[in-house]
């Protein structure tokens, strides 16, 4: 059985990726990708301990349970649970994260890449109460890399896709083309808020 070990032996079968892929990926937050974390009800995030052994988490509240402080800086709340921890172990001991956020109805992912760490302070964490509790702890990460991903996964998996249909209350899918095309549209400078932002509108 043969394995690729080499960069440039997975390349030369892979081919490059094409100029809209390769640019994609922006170093902020920008209002495309904020209109879709404050939507967004559920994701997973992706750690590593300090030896590489890696593990990925879900995390979900009602929509916008993740604050963006600024196009740099996210806030992930942290919710009682089996108080396993080992997100926050990798965190201390990896501050690398990959997150993935997900909005159920909308095939198109975002994906966000970052420095992550532990915080407890209640004034950062309050606006994240429920119920009038806020969570003991939280997840500040500080961005990197932010792209969204396009919808053949989902599409392709048909099933997994269906399940998945009910979408918040208030989100609807406009008809602003593919969603996936969001960051490309930035990027071929298409500025028509109207049309791309219609995906995710709140009902009215």
């Amino acid at each position: 059985m043969s394995r690729i070990e080499e960069k440039g032996v997975l390349k030369a079968k892979m081919g490059e990726p094409g100029e809209l892929a390769a640019k994609k990926t922006l170093a902020r937050i920008d209002k495309y990708a904020r209109t879709y974390i404050e939507r967004s009800p559920f994701l997973c995030i992706g750690t590593a301990d300090e030896h590489g052994n890696a593990d990925v988490s879900p995390r979900g509240d009602p929509a916008g349970f993740v604050r963006v402080i600024d196009d740099k800086t996210l806030i992930i709340p942290d919710r009682p649970g089996n108080n396993r921890v080992d997100t926050m172990q990798n965190i201390i001991a990896n501050p690398q994260v990959g997150i993935l956020f997900l909005i159920p109805g909308i095939d198109d992912t975002l994906r966000v890449n970052g420095k992550a760490e532990i915080i407890d302070d209640p004034q950062e964490l309050a606006p994240a109460a429920v119920n009038g509790r806020p969570p003991k702890l939280g997840i500040r990460v500080k961005v990197e890399e932010v792209f969204f991903h396009c919808a053949k996964a989902f599409r392709r998996s048909k099933g997994a896709g269906a399940r998945l249909r009910s979408r918040p209350p208030g989100v609807r899918q406009g008809r602003g083309g593919d969603p996936g095309r969001i960051q490309d549209r930035a990027l071929l400078g298409d500025r028509d808020q109207g049309s791309v932002l219609r995906i995710w509108t709140p009902v009215t």
